[in-house]
């Protein structure tokens, strides 16, 4: 954006964006709960019963490009308005879905849906817009700790709607369609200026192969791709092997508070962090986290593994993908900003697609018992965790001079 860094306007974008993260993304954490079990609900096939939870991701890969490029032309909150409108409405195809018992209308609906999951990975980007670079770094993590409430709520109001009607989770996905509806409200106090139009004379910034040759943005996208994606391979799977391991909704319910908690309780201070030992570091850590959640998962399946592992699965998330992000927006040039963040959000999203579509394939095709699958969805995550320690290595052992 444009428009020069004032801290002022910059702590209030982040107020804004942290009660957009806390209400609004409320309704990912309850489709993530829900989803999976109403998919198998529903679902002709037990083994694509996660097939709707990814097509929400899939929705949020195929909308992030292009709904980068309608908020450089319209503005952040035409972008976060649209995303919240088309969630309302697959949430009301969601309803219809699971009264009907249609398992495609359900997982197109989500695809709908995906739309905002898109949306609200740019809320951190969009809080450095007007941040100086000095309060970015906690500008990015205090958004994402209004993920922190969401993780409270979600869970909440997933236990007073999942059996409120007779058909189960309607009541689940109409709340979904009210929390959409509170959008306007609160991005009407975002004040993020619309992009100038560009001058003909302007940088262009580099194509789009150079910076993919970028070691720094390589390095970050495949470590941001890599922390989210083994999350939500993992997440996806956790309250049907929660479940087919013998505990309830409620069960799976809490663990999944613990571990969004977790995901964003760290938010706080994981800026400070990435200002204090850098973002190698930190990123590094959080890949560490998540192979002890492997660890932990693949020790048993009693409730305090499925605390231990979801919690720290959710810790290695945030210091993967906050270090990610931060590493990411100290890599381009200010002219690069929205083709970089909506081919870094595309590339994420789309490995966590993949990771979605596999997960309910590991859970319930890969053994024959519930403990069986769980195993095999951990033990996936072992290729992918290399693969980014090694770029991460990598990057960090070439000549200082290179990196930022």
């Amino acid at each position: 954006m444009s428009a020069a860094p004032d801290l002022r306007r910059a702590r209030r974008n982040v107020t804004v964006l942290l009660i957009a993260q806390a209400v609004l993304g409320a309704q990912l954490s309850m489709i993530f709960i829900v989803g999976g079990l109403t998919g198998q609900m529903l679902s002709p096939n037990p083994c694509i019963a996660t097939l709707p939870l990814s097509m929400l991701v899939l929705g949020s890969a195929l909308s992030a490009r292009p709904l980068a490029g309608f908020m450089a032309q319209y503005g952040r909150r035409a972008g976060f308005l649209l995303a919240s409108l088309l969630a309302a409405l697959g949430a009301a195809l969601s309803s219809y879905a699971v009264m009907a018992g249609n398992f495609w209308l359900f997982t197109f609906s989500t695809l709908l849906i995906g739309v905002y999951m898109s949306a609200q990975g740019f809320f951190r980007f969009a809080a450095t817009d007007c941040a100086p670079p000095e309060f970015q770094s906690r500008a990015i993590s205090w958004v994402l700790a209004g993920g922190l409430v969401a993780a409270f709520t979600g869970p909440i109001l997933v236990r007073l709607t999942a059996e409120m009607t007779a058909v189960p989770f309607l009541a689940t996905y109409a709340t979904i369609i009210g929390l959409n509806l509170l959008a306007p409200l609160i991005f009407a106090f975002l004040d993020i200026p619309k992009p100038e139009p560009r001058a003909s004379d302007a940088p262009r910034g580099r194509s789009l192969g150079a910076l993919l040759r970028d070691p720094r943005i390589a390095v970050a996208v495949i470590c941001a791709m890599v922390s989210y994606a083994l999350m939500n391979l993992v997440m996806t799977s956790a309250p049907l092997a929660i479940v087919g391991c013998g505990f309830h909704t409620s069960d799976a319910a809490n663990i999944v508070s613990g571990h969004v908690v977790a995901m964003f309780a760290p938010s706080f201070f994981t800026g400070h962090l990435i200002a204090r030992f850098g973002t190698t570091r930190i990123v590094m850590l959080g890949l560490a986290i998540l192979a002890a959640a492997g660890a932990v998962a693949l020790s048993g399946v009693d409730l305090a593994h499925f605390y231990g592992a979801m919690i720290l699965l959710g810790l290695g998330w945030n210091f993967g993908f906050i270090g990610a992000t931060s590493m990411l927006t100290r890599a381009y040039r200010p002219e690069e900003r929205e083709r970089v963040q909506g081919l870094n959000d595309a590339a994420v999203f789309g490995g966590v697609f993949l990771a979605s579509l596999s997960s309910g394939g590991l859970m319930n095709c890969s053994g024959g018992t519930p403990r069986e699958g769980w195993s095999a969805v951990n033990l996936a995550m072992l290729p992918f965790l290399v693969l980014a320690g090694a770029a991460l290595l990598w990057l960090a052992l070439r000549p200082r001079e290179t990196l930022r």
